[in-house]
């Protein structure tokens, strides 16, 4: 079992308590790893540290922010079977599925380096005679990035991508279950980016991420979570007027007429359903059929369903893995019981499986 530092200012720190929190693998509900257990403390750390690199940082030129981002896009590819295997073991996420996350994951990051040299500048006329208005673009300063457990390599390059491109210093916090490939992107990036750069700090959402948001250096504010969550960011970050970046959980319907083709909307919902166990932002969760094709869409769907590969994610051959944490897996527990209760017929599934993980 490793225990992995968190990313602060160029170094590798304890947290200040010297406190650790314990990293699962899903499929075996066994500890792989350890990681700081960071406080508010922490928090206060790693923000100096951002706020220090950002005068120097915000002065460097779209070109030469570029070339970094461009040189950890590259890194990235040849790490990029590492990354996928740490991504499964930690998420519990099919191998094949972690493997086919990470192409895009390296042409989004070059995508925002791209970006990075054509940022948007507006000019307007004179307002006033003999005055000339102008907008110009300036970095915000310190970000704060919450990414989620179920993408968390692909959500903390969508977050880290776009602020640092604009010049900004990024604290990243992973989700306490799923800290170990943002662990290993900044030991990609120590090298390439100038201390305090990029940040990466490991704990709860309370006291760190609440810390974060709540921090008078930090100038805005990115959350990948559920809405709830989101609400408290929105109305925390509101007190300091900071920006906010909210992407938010959805419950998406999958809307099927009468006259769909059944196959195809069976090949559809297999992928959209149930690629990453289902744990998806936009994930489709109800499927509303019309009342000719509906019990032919059940009969063909359900034996679909039924031969999904359910099992260990290292197997190449697996399709379906366990659930991310005990905690998720007593929550959809919960909607199966609830949903029965309620008269709902369960046609395949809604049970644990027996054996180690949370399956």
């Amino acid at each position: 079992m490793a225990y992995q530092r968190m990313f602060v200012g160029g170094e590798w720190v304890d947290s200040v308590t010297g406190e650790r929190e314990e990293v699962l693998n899903p499929a075996s509900a066994e500890v792989i790893a350890q990681v700081p257990r960071s406080s508010k403390e922490d928090v206060d750390r790693v923000v100096a540290a951002a706020k220090a690199a950002f005068a120097s940082w915000s002065d460097s030129t779209p070109a030469e922010r570029m070339g970094m981002l461009l040189r950890l896009a590259d890194r990235i590819d040849a790490n990029a079977e590492e990354l996928a295997q740490i991504e499964s073991r930690n998420v519990g996420k099919p191998i094949t599925v972690s493997r086919a996350d990470l192409p895009f994951i390296s042409d989004n990051l070059r995508f925002f380096a791209g970006a990075a040299r054509v940022l948007e500048g507006k000019s307007t006329g004179e307002y006033v005679r003999g005055m000339t208005s102008w907008i110009r673009r300036e970095p915000v300063g310190v970000v704060g990035q919450i990414a989620p457990w179920n993408y968390p390599l692909m959500m903390a390059i969508w977050k880290i991508g776009p602020a640092l491109a604009a010049g900004n210093c990024v604290v990243l916090k992973p989700s306490e279950w799923t800290p170990l490939t943002a662990l290993r992107l900044a030991a990609l990036a120590a090298d390439i980016f100038p201390p305090g750069v990029f940040n990466v700090v490991t704990g709860d959402g309370v006291p760190v991420g609440s810390s974060l948001v709540e921090h008078a250096d930090v100038g805005m504010v990115s959350l990948t979570g559920d809405v709830s969550t989101g609400k408290i960011v929105a109305k925390t970050a509101a007190d300091s007027l900071k920006k906010v970046h909210l992407e938010l959980g959805g419950k998406a319907p999958v809307i099927v007429f009468d006259d769909a083709r059944v196959e195809a909307v069976v090949g559809m919902m297999k992928f959209a359903g149930y690629t990453n166990t289902g744990q998806d932002c936009t994930a489709a969760t109800r499927l509303l059929a019309g009342p000719r094709i509906y019990e032919r869409l059940v009969s063909e769907l359900v034996p679909v369903v039924e031969a999904l590969k359910v099992g260990d994610p290292a197997d190449e051959q697996v399709e379906i893995g366990p659930l991310v944490s005990r905690q998720q897996l007593e929550r959809v527990t919960g909607f199966v019981t609830r949903a029965r209760a309620a008269g709902a017929a369960v046609l395949t599934g809604g049970e644990r499986l027996k054996r180690p993980g949370f399956f």
